[in-house]
């Protein structure tokens, strides 16, 4: 136990009440501020290219990359009554699924889920296991997009012969109430931070737009690094060292309980002056 007790900044939007109650559980204090939010993109003549494609057999690989995308995506082809046809269509093609969440979505629809991504779900193990089951040389493979297109995946694609076509679905845009956000780049700056937690790549992105706004962004990245950084797994951890941070901790399973757990029995090794 620490006195005082660990001051966490988390930065999850869609399940923010949910990681306040982890981090407060583990007796932190804890502040949440949502930096993200995710825009459909409702004029997405991508999405409806795609699926004229997909209607007329010339997709060999249809990759799904997040749930809430899946979903988005047949939304989106919804407007034009084309979402059943779409669900349908899959049946003719190889489908692959990048982690859990997708899986939930294509059983809701029926779909048959061919090959999966083991954890830590990154696009590194996807590659992996199109490289050991599937044949991509020469094949048109699609891939759902989620907020940033994944340039390193589709060179790795590209290299090994595959076509690639993407299918964007949303956008990530600030929060509609962005004062939290900017709270936050304010009190770490004022040094009221002892752990700063991602539980997304994107999540950093816009906290380095809210600072770069802000006009404090340079100031923000040195007071980033004078705090610890846990992160939820490999695709966020790139990200971060990208930026020139330090990642102090990544959890042996890329889960938001398991993280704030293994940051709470960290925490003593990192402030043992702390430890009452």
């Amino acid at each position: 136990m620490l006195n005082p007790p660990l001051r966490v900044c988390s930065f999850e939007s869609r399940r923010a009440d949910e990681i306040r109650s982890l981090l407060e559980r583990q007796g932190a204090i804890a502040t949440v501020a949502p930096s993200m939010r995710e825009l459909p993109l409702d004029d997405n003549p991508a999405a409806f290219a795609f699926t004229e494609e997909l209607l007329a057999g010339q997709i060999d690989v249809m990759i799904f990359m997040t749930g809430v995308g899946a979903r988005a995506l047949k939304d989106v082809l919804d407007t034009k009554s084309i979402g059943d046809a779409f669900v349908a269509a899959l049946e003719q093609c190889t489908v692959v699924v990048r982690g859990p969440k997708p899986v939930v979505v294509l059983r809701e629809w029926g779909v048959r889920i061919d090959h999966r991504a083991p954890e830590p779900n990154t696009w590194r193990e996807l590659l992996a296991t199109l490289d050991a089951e599937v044949e991509v040389q020469g094949k048109r493979i699609a891939v759902q997009e989620y907020g940033v297109p994944n340039a390193d995946f589709y060179k790795e694609l590209t290299r090994r012969g595959a076509l690639v076509v993407t299918v964007p679905v949303y956008r990530w845009a600030f929060p509609e109430d962005i004062g939290p956000l900017e709270e936050a780049v304010r009190q770490t700056l004022a040094g009221a931070f002892d752990v700063l937690m991602f539980t997304s790549a994107n999540q950093l992105h816009n906290v380095v737009q809210c600072a770069r706004d802000l006009e404090v962004v340079a100031d923000w990245l040195d007071a980033a690094r004078r705090c610890r950084i846990a992160s939820i797994g490999p695709t966020a951890t790139e990200t971060i060292q990208s930026y020139g941070l330090p990642v102090h901790l990544e959890p042996s399973h890329p889960k938001m309980g398991t993280l704030v757990r293994e940051i709470a029995e960290t925490a003593p090794e990192w402030f043992p002056d702390r430890v009452v």
